[in-house]
Order: C-alpha cells, then structure tokens, then sequence
C-alpha cells in the first residue's frame, strides 16, 4: 500500500525518518511517495504551502502522513495545517491523550490514569478564517456553523465511540451565549444520541470542562467540540499526560485522512538529532489502525510502552539523572523492545486486515444540504453602520429611513443595546447594529435593498444581515439588554 508522506519543517525530517525506520523494521507493508509541503514551498511562492503535484498525490493515495510544519508569519498566508484539512474535507480531528508510564505528570505521580478522546470538528466555526475590517476600529469574523456539517462530524463521533465500547461521550459547548451556532451543534449532538441507546451521551459548558479536566480528568472519556474550542481543549489535554510531544493526531474524512504531529517544528534543535518522535510515532500507529494493520501498530505501541517503562527517553523527558537518548537511539531502543509487553496497559493484538484504498475523484463539488424544510420569512434586517455620534443622534437619523415596509426598533454597539434604552456606562465602538423589523406580511429583498440606500444617505452600511425566521423559530438573536 502506497502513502503521501510529507517530512515537514524544522525537526520534522528527522522524526519522520526515525518513525518510518521503526515500520520498515517492523516490515509494515506500506511504500511512501514523498510530496513538497511547508515553510519551505511557501518560501518558493506557493501560496497554499503545497505545490500542484503534492496535491494531485495525496488526492490519488487518499493518505497522508506528515510531519509539523510551519506557516510564514506576516505573509498574509494561510496555514497549510488548516488548509490540508479543510482542502480535503477532513472534517473530524480526532486526538488521544493517554497516561504513557515514565512520563511523569502530577496525575501519574497520583495515581490517576488519564484516556481521553477529544474529537473536533474540524472545517468549520472562526477557522474557516472569514474576516473582514468593517472599520478601523472594528474587525469581524464569521463564525459558520453548519446542521449538515455537524451531523456529519458527530455522526463519525458516536459511530467512533460505539465501535471501541466507550462509556460515556459528552458535548462541550458554549449555548448558553453562543445560542444559535452552539446552540445548532448541541441540537444535532442529541439528535444522533437518539440512535445510541447504549451510549452515555451528556453535554458540559465549556469553560466548566475546563476547570473539571484539571481537576478530576479521569471522568471523561470521549468529548466533541467545536473547531476553535476543541482546539484549545486539545492543548488542555496534552498538558494532562505531558504535553504535545506525546499527543497524536488524526484528521478523518469519507475519501482522504491525514496523520500528523500537532507540536511545533522546533526550530532551535532542528538538526541535531535530539528531538522526541513520540508524538508523530503515535499519529502514525493512529495511521497503521485506520489502514488495517492492527497487529503491526499493537506490537510497535507495546514496544514503545516497554521502552517508556525502562525508563528511556529523549532529553525532553523523563529522569534526568539518567542519560538521554538521541531520536536515532531511541527510535533503535523501541525497535529493540519488538516483542515485549509492558506491565501496565499492554495493547491488545488483532490480526492485520488491510482495507482497500479505491480512491475516486468526484467529478464536483458535493453540497452538504439539511433536509429542512420549515416555511422561511424574512423578518426585518440588521444594517451594521459606521458613526462616531452618540446613539440618541444615531437613532434619530435612523428614524428618518423606516419607510412603509420598516421599523426600527433597536440600535446596539459591540451586542449591547443602547437605543431606545440603555446605560451611559455601556462603552461604544464606531460601528452600531441597527435592527429594522417589518411593519407587514412580507418584505422582499428589494425593500431591503432600497433601505440599504435610503439609510446610506446619511451612514456608511458596512454590512447587513437579514433576520430570518424557519417556522416559527428566528432565526436571529437579541442584543443584551434588550
């Protein structure tokens, strides 16, 4: 079986070279087709960090295996971590964290064994990276959460969960602010638990996740997010069994995945052969499951189990009394352990069942549409305008504008209501949120159009928004305060 294997930057090379030295001894069945992805291709004026070839490639193979890799800062370019992700619909990031004896946190000094699952969705909220300067004062960002693309994402979530007998599986969110876009991701994370009957399935704020991993992590066990909250999460996580340096990677989609180390490049010890290939040797064992060879990744995990257990390690970790090996040594040290099993938490062995990669290119794009129906009215709009008056005098002007089809009936600043009431306490930004709601039955787009126009006269319209309504659901939140 033939995969994309990227080396990536910085110390990437060199653990790349010691991972794929452990499956070669191991004689894993897989050849690698090497592609151009990173710092250095976007050095070359390849704005995507990838050049053409790499891309058809990987769209060929259907795998990819990277190594860390690093996005120009100040470049006005985009990650080409995220970009590989979202380029190719890996939509689920999923990581385990696990209590690996010999490395030492304050819960395995405690007693406590850390396993937790964190999978994140992974092309969609704030990282879909739609900003916009609507002053220079003011920046947004559009934060999309799609129903489709989240039943998409939690349905491998439970599905995952399912299939490796979890317990419990949990949602972290932010509903009780983020109402509609959290609230969406809530919603469908308990309408596919109604297919789960055996699953465990509950939901915690996030921020109060925060505070309980830190404190009790052992009662988790599979928990889904969001992209930018399951990130931060992410890192929360590694923190708990040692950091990035033993945290795996994996970005699932229905044609291509990608296996990847998530730390750094560390570009202070690129070179010198001293770096931990833990985390990417782990990715890869995450890589060898999802392809089928099970028994290859079990005899390799318990050898590097074993090898944690003797107390070896790189310069990273570990007791520093001890000597530290270098990547090459230790990457021989695990190869030598072939065979034996650790005393605590040895990995199962099943035999290897190869799937089949019968990789087909889609002859389009493929639309991710929701089977919804509800009757959908527009119920007014909200025109996002630029002034610096106060907001009695920003409202007046405002009511100038209505016409037949409108009426004003809000004005807020940074989500917080300051016309018709409000506290002169509340600090303003140069851009208000003006919300016309309709007078009638129905509104056209035009009427909002020609309001548009009408109010511009006297400001300058920013954006808008449409306030929608499915049903009898809005589809449109209030500001605070009103």
């Amino acid at each position: 079986m033939k995969i994309a294997v990227a080396k990536g930057d910085g110390i990437g090379p060199e653990i790349m070279a010691a991972v794929l030295h452990i499956f070669e001894a191991q004689k894993v069945p897989l050849t690698y087709e090497y592609v151009d992805m990173g710092k250095w291709v976007f050095d070359k004026g390849f704005s995507t960090g990838m050049t053409s070839e790499a891309q058809a490639t990987i769209e060929r193979l259907g795998i990819l295996f990277k190594g860390p890799m690093e996005t120009p800062k100040g470049k006005g370019v985009k990650s080409i971590n995220v970009t590989a992700r979202k380029v190719w619909n890996t939509y689920a990031n999923k990581r385990v964290f696990q209590s690996l004896h010999g490395v030492d946190t304050v819960f395995s000094k405690a007693g406590i064994p850390i396993r937790i699952t964190v999978l994140r969705e992974n092309i969609e909220d704030t990282y879909g990276g739609i900003e916009h300067m609507l002053t220079q004062d003011v920046a947004v960002s559009r934060r999309m959460i799609t129903r489709p693309g989240c039943m998409q994402f939690l349905r491998y979530c439970f599905d995952m969960a399912s299939k490796q007998q979890t317990k419990r599986i949990t949602c972290a969110h932010k509903a009780n602010i983020m109402k509609l876009t959290d609230g969406l991701f809530l919603d469908c994370f308990y309408e596919i638990a109604k297919e789960y009957p055996d699953l465990k399935a509950d939901d915690i704020i996030v921020d109060d996740l925060a505070m309980k991993l830190v404190i009790k992590p052992q009662d988790f066990d599979v928990i889904c997010l969001t992209n930018l909250q399951g990130d931060i999460m992410s890192d929360l996580c590694a923190g708990l069994v040692g950091g990035l340096g033993f945290a795996p990677s994996a970005n699932i989609g229905d044609v291509i995945s990608i296996f990847e180390a998530v730390h750094g490049t560390a570009p202070d010890i690129a070179g010198k052969n001293i770096a931990n290939p833990t985390s990417l040797l782990l990715s890869g064992l995450m890589m060898l499951r999802h392809l089928g060879f099970w028994e290859d990744a079990a005899t390799i995990e318990n050898a590097l189990l074993y090898t944690l257990e003797q107390g070896q390690h790189t310069g990273d970790f570990g007791d520093k009394s001890t000597p530290a090996l270098n990547t090459t040594q230790f990457a021989e040290a695990i190869i030598s352990n072939f065979g034996k099993q650790p005393t605590q938490n040895p990995v199962p062995s099943l035999p290897n069942n190869p799937i089949t990669l019968n990789i087909v290119a889609p002859k389009e794009f493929h639309m991710l549409v929701s089977p919804l129906h509800d009757k959908e009215t527009v119920a007014g709009v909200d025109l996002f305008i630029e002034s610096e008056a106060q907001p009695g005098e920003v409202g007046e002007k405002c009511l100038q504008h209505p016409g037949e089809k409108f009426t004003l009936t809000t004005l807020s600043n940074r989500g917080t209501q300051v016309w018709p009431k409000g506290s002169l306490f509340t600090n303003c930004a140069n851009v208000y949120t003006a919300r016309f709601e309709k007078k009638g039955d129905k509104i056209r787009m035009q009427d909002v159009l020609d309001l548009i126009q009408r109010v511009s006269t006297d400001f300058k319209v920013c954006s808008y928004e449409l306030l929608e309504q499915f049903g009898e659901t809005k589809g449109y939140s209030l500001a605070q305060g009103q």
